[in-house]
């Protein structure tokens, strides 16, 4: 589904609403989407680009079309759809956007999704109350939010309305209040986690002068995968796709102990031309192991989870011998 289609067509179904600044969106946002269609039964995911979210600083905030543009890469799903829509609505907050929403589209049941860590901020948002009587709530599992989110504030006001999670499919259609916690498998991906490490390790790369004979970030990749045994090495050039990284490489390992050893080699391999240890999310695991290399991010899975996300299609790279 296009842009176009959320703003211009009748909407009518299941839908997902998940609002924010996707300053930048990332990983995380559509694993949280893709649980939504699942688990809810949807038929559709909003992403709904904030114009400025009210919570948030101005100073560092990518500009609109760019956020937009970006999201739509990451979203590459037919039933997730970007848009910058609450611009034309004219509104800018959550209980204004909805309201609108429903007004504009009467024949879709909407369900707001949220983060574990939104939850816990909720209170701060303008009407939180009403907004929980406007529109049921999906709550997604968010480290390191977990532990303690359903447990704060708003979890505990409208403790009577939270619905078990085995019953999270009644939440699109039913009259609210009514929400969910879901402890779906989280996802390491932050949006703030990734604007201070690129800064900072961008800036620190771009100003360190470059060994002799050094062969370069991507270089020492390389050569730690093949000495590895890696397996179904591809690389992606992200230059004019994203400001994230200038080049990602996906990779697997036989197993987990193999995805942790390809992982803690390569944090060796970097750590003499970074400024910092490079950031890992996902090493204790072994199932799908994100290290950051300023401009190069490696991403190691396990075969079966690699085949569940795809990144490599996601970024329009999937080689040809891949189903």
């Amino acid at each position: 589904m296009q842009l176009a289609h959320v703003r211009l067509a009748p909407a009518a179904g299941r839908i997902g609403l998940l609002g924010g600044s996707f300053n930048p969106a990332h990983d995380g946002h559509r694993h949280i989407s893709l649980e939504a269609l699942k688990r809810l039964r949807l038929d559709r995911v909003w992403w709904l680009v904030s114009p400025q979210n009210p919570l948030k600083a101005e100073a560092g905030m990518a500009p609109l079309a760019e956020r937009e543009a970006a999201a739509l890469a990451v979203a590459d799903h037919p039933r997730i759809a970007v848009s910058s829509l609450e611009r034309e609505l004219g509104t800018r907050y959550t209980l204004d956007t909805v309201r609108a929403l429903k007004r504009r589209f009467p024949a879709a049941d909407f369900v707001w999704l949220l983060g574990a860590d939104n939850l816990r901020q909720l209170p701060r948002w303008r009407r939180w109350q009403q907004l929980f009587r406007e529109v049921p709530i999906a709550v997604f599992a968010r480290a390191p939010y977990h532990a303690n989110a359903a447990s704060g504030i708003a979890a505990v006001r409208f403790a009577r309305a939270r619905l078990r999670p085995a019953r999270s499919a009644l939440l699109a259609g039913g009259r609210p209040p009514r929400w969910c916690y879901l402890p779906v498998r989280r996802h390491p991906a932050s949006a703030t986690a990734i604007r201070s490490r690129r800064s900072s390790m961008q800036t620190s790369v771009a100003t360190a002068p470059a060994a002799p004979g050094s062969p370069g970030l991507m270089g020492t990749v390389r050569a730690v995968l093949d000495e590895m045994k890696a397996l179904d090495v591809v690389e992606i050039d992200m230059r004019g796709k994203t400001a994230v990284c200038d080049d990602m490489v996906v990779a697997s390992g036989g197993s987990q102990r193999h995805v942790q050893a390809i992982a803690e080699k390569i944090v060796e391999a970097l750590k003499p031309m970074l400024p910092a240890v490079p950031p890992v999310e996902g090493a204790a695991q072994g199932d799908w192991v994100l290290i950051d290399g300023g401009d190069v991010i490696v991403h190691l899975f396990r075969p079966e989870v690699r085949d569940f996300y795809r990144l490599e299609k996601m970024w329009g790279s999937l080689p040809q011998d891949r189903p």
